[in-house]
């Protein structure tokens, strides 16, 4: 018998991925420890566990962020491991640090390595030293504002103004001409300051209408690093990803050789052990420049996994423990097409805005290529306290013609309600035109999608349907007679039937 590489893990984190690592451990025969707060009792991630403790209380800096209550349960339930998965505090160093120092191990990085590349402007000085292209800027942070005037103008307008210590849009403001600079920098430090604690910015050159192009990356203690190709990120909101694919429609072998063979050089210049991402930006002209490198498992890993056909979530158990990959990079080949709509709690009309509330009704997807990562199903709440990530939905086909065609009926089949989501949103984007050629770029809302794209044809009566449904569904769940709930249920059948004729039913 195969020896394990843990007995237990616990994952530091909830909902699709708390749920993502968890399968990966029952995969491997690991018991899995899920911690949860008040809201998330009777969430699918504390279900799934085999084991399962509290933290209290909400918001989430009390809880998923507390440290030392993570830890304190990591010891109490015996576990060997902290899975952190994305988000919270999987890319904080302080926090894999004081994972090793309890003795236990944490899956991802070395706290050196997640510190070097965390801070946005020592990855930069890494990589250049590492001759890892970048985009056109200051090696040092901005002090004051005629210094920035001064390198503004001789990187050339417009500019990007960035938080050295984070991402996901915080902290970056575009300036176009020297007299919005000075605001533009106050804004910025603010922002950083209130969101990373830290409000050092720098400014490099703005690269109009990029792709965003990651190259995913595993590397073990033994010294092997590889790459497993190219995701498609730019279709994004609020500067973070909505859809991903992979490979990308645009990158052909020969740039895929050469941007795995830099992202494979950016991690063994930090030192990289366990999967991570270098992310590019790529210009009209098809040259591509360092971004960032994320410090974890990525939110759209499952295109990866699709068309390689390994299992990334336990790669990175391996690697943690000390084993040596499981693959090598001549052994890696991708099969077909396959992209990730993410299905988020939002108003597409609302500027994406959160939609808040109790899900009525859930109904996956099934058939053909699907493959739906979720961490909520009937009855779950999306809270005010916590990212509005209902699940993941992938296509996998052939071609990338087949993963449209076959992510189109998976969202046409997708049945969520009792709140907004971006259904309506991802389906405009698989009949755009634009999108459809591969003709996408970080603006591609902005600049192919109009307003009445996104929201979605709304059908008053499918929407009543909908609502009769939901409160069966409430009936039932509440615990109606034997006999009610047979009725119920065969009149909640007639309605789905109903809707599903419809042309939308405005979800």
């Amino acid at each position: 018998m195969t020896q394990l590489p843990f007995k237990k893990i616990l994952i530091a984190n909830r909902g699709e991925i708390a749920v993502r690592v968890i399968r990966a451990c029952r995969e491997m025969g690991i018991a899995s420890v899920a911690i949860y707060t008040e809201i998330d009792r009777t969430a699918l991630h504390v279900r799934m566990a085999d084991e399962a403790y509290a933290l209290d209380p909400e918001p989430s800096a009390d809880s998923y962020l507390a440290m030392g209550k993570i830890l304190n349960i990591a010891a109490r339930s015996g576990a060997e491991a902290v899975h952190p998965g994305y988000g919270f505090l999987a890319e904080n160093g302080d926090f894999a640090a004081q994972v090793n120092e309890r003795g236990l191990v944490f899956i991802g990085p070395s706290p050196d390595t997640i510190s070097l590349l965390g801070d946005k402007m020592a990855a930069r000085t890494c990589m250049i030293k590492a001759g890892v292209p970048v985009v056109p800027g200051l090696e040092q942070r901005v002090t004051d504002i005629d210094a920035a005037l001064k390198n503004a103008g001789k990187i050339g307008y417009p500019v990007l103004i960035k938080a050295a210590a984070g991402g996901g849009g915080k902290g970056m403001r575009l300036v176009h001409r020297a007299d919005e600079m000075e605001k533009s920098i106050q804004m910025a430090m603010s922002e950083a300051r209130s969101a990373f604690g830290d409000d050092r910015i720098y400014i490099e050159k703005y690269i109009a209408r990029p792709r965003h192009i990651e190259i995913q990356v595993i590397a073990d203690a033994q010294g092997n690093t590889v790459h497993l190709g190219e995701r498609e990120c730019s279709i994004q909101r609020r500067h973070q990803k909505v859809i991903e694919e992979s490979p990308s429609p645009v990158v052909d072998d020969d740039l895929r050789k050469k941007m795995g063979e830099t992202a494979v050089a950016a991690a063994k210049a930090a030192n990289y052990v366990n999967a991570g991402t270098v992310e590019f930006l790529v210009d009209e002209e098809m040259n591509y420049y360092f971004l960032e490198v994320n410090t974890r498992l990525q939110v759209e890993h499952p295109v990866t996994e699709m068309v390689t056909g390994y299992d990334l979530v336990k790669e990175q158990i391996n690697v943690a423990s000390g084993l040596p990959l499981s693959f090598s990079q001549e052994d890696i080949a991708w099969n077909g097409h396959a992209i990730e709509c993410r299905i988020y709690a939002e108003d597409p009309e609302n500027n994406f805005m959160p939609s808040i509330g109790t899900i009525g009704s859930y109904v996956e997807p099934q058939g053909p290529g699907i493959r739906v990562d979720s961490g909520q199903d009937l009855g779950g709440e999306v809270s005010i306290f916590y990212d509005p990530l209902i699940s993941k939905l992938v296509a996998w086909g052939r071609d990338r013609n087949e993963a449209v065609s076959r992510m189109r009926r998976a969202l046409n089949e997708y049945r969520i309600s009792g709140l907004k989501t971006v259904i309506p949103f991802h389906k405009a984007v698989m009949d755009n035109a634009d999108f459809n050629r591969g003709a996408i770029s970080t603006h591609f809302i902005a600049d192919s999608m109009a307003a009445e794209d996104i929201a979605g044809d709304v059908d008053p009566l499918a929407l009543k349907a909908m609502s009769i449904m939901t409160c069966l569904m409430d009936y039932k769940n509440k615990g109606a007679a034997s006999s009610s709930e047979t009725r119920a249920t065969e009149i909640e059948r007639g309605m789905w039937k109903y809707c599903g004729r419809r042309k939308s039913i405005g979800r």
